[in-house]
């Protein structure tokens, strides 16, 4: 398994597979790079597909560090030394949940490096809409990840973060999807190395919270609209982002495709991979 060299002192580990122009996969949050292990074979035909774990996740590195070190900026400084020291151009950037965020944070500090955009939600647009008491409860673990009793509670318990992962699992998920056990066990093994729990959740632990953003969230002129061409797929059964929140795409990014997932829920690489795959395709011209 190859590893980065190391930004801010953080090396990623990485699988890569397949040729021709370059795809880069991010994650999401609670899972790792083998959320992509059926996109990225399909990929391997028609891609050089380079799938990292983020820091704080999987393999990579995880020291016990400011948060500020695992927010949005920071990951993309390590997902940016990745496509550098890999020497790709003109790359194709996938994600869902904290990986959207991070490709859009990609594609805005260096939008010469980057073709297209493939991502799921989080996008922008969703403002005072996340004060609705329906959607606000979805995000008590936001509040919860910023507590010090998070980690007593959590850290190095394998069984408890088993069992806070499957929750998650199942209800983001889409009524057709069911994770396996062993899928279940295989990232609780990961999340349950000691200290491994808490940095997963540094991104939470970091900067003001998605309440805290949506509210201070305003519509950039036209000039300042994200430029980089982007396919946005929207699951119909994610709890966290509601579908009617696709309606102001166009406000913040200048070329976007919207595609509706009327199966699929929070966890788009293993729900939808046929339309995730396609869409990949797509970008890649």
């Amino acid at each position: 398994m190859p590893f980065t060299s190391p930004v801010d002192g953080f090396r990623l580990a990485y699988d890569r597979t397949g040729g021709g122009p370059p795809v880069v996969l991010l994650h999401g949050w609670p899972g790792d790079r083998g959320d992509f292990r059926l996109v990225a074979p399909a990929l391997a035909d028609a891609a050089d597909v380079v799938v990292p774990d983020l820091r704080g996740f999987g393999d990579s590195d995880k020291p016990d560090v400011d948060p500020a070190q695992y927010a949005g900026d920071a990951q993309a400084r390590s997902v940016l030394g990745l496509i550098e020291e890999l020497g790709l151009e003109q790359v194709v950037l996938a994600g869902y949940d904290i990986g959207s965020r991070i490709a859009q944070v990609v594609a805005r500090q260096a939008p010469g490096r980057v073709r297209a955009l493939v991502i799921a939600p989080p996008v922008p647009g969703a403002g005072k809409r996340l004060l609705d008491p329906a959607v606000l409860q979805e995000f008590w673990y936001q509040n919860f990840h910023r507590l010090e009793l998070a980690e007593r509670l959590l850290d190095g318990n394998r069984d408890a973060v088993r069992s806070y992962l499957q929750h998650f699992w199942t209800h983001w998920s889409g009524p057709a999807f069911t994770p396996a056990d062993a899928d279940l066990d295989r990232l609780a093994d990961g999340y349950a190395r000691p200290g491994a729990f808490t940095r997963s959740i540094g991104w939470y632990r970091a900067g003001s919270g998605i309440l805290a953003r949506g509210l201070q969230e305003q519509t950039p002129d036209p000039a300042d609209r994200l430029s980089t061409p982007t396919h946005v797929l929207w699951p119909a059964h994610d709890p966290l982002f509601p579908s009617a929140w696709s309606d102001r795409l166009g406000e913040f990014f200048a070329d976007v495709t919207l595609t509706s997932l009327p199966d699929s829920g929070h966890f788009v690489p293993l729900e939808a991979p046929d339309e995730l795959t396609s869409a990949i395709r797509a970008a890649l011209g």
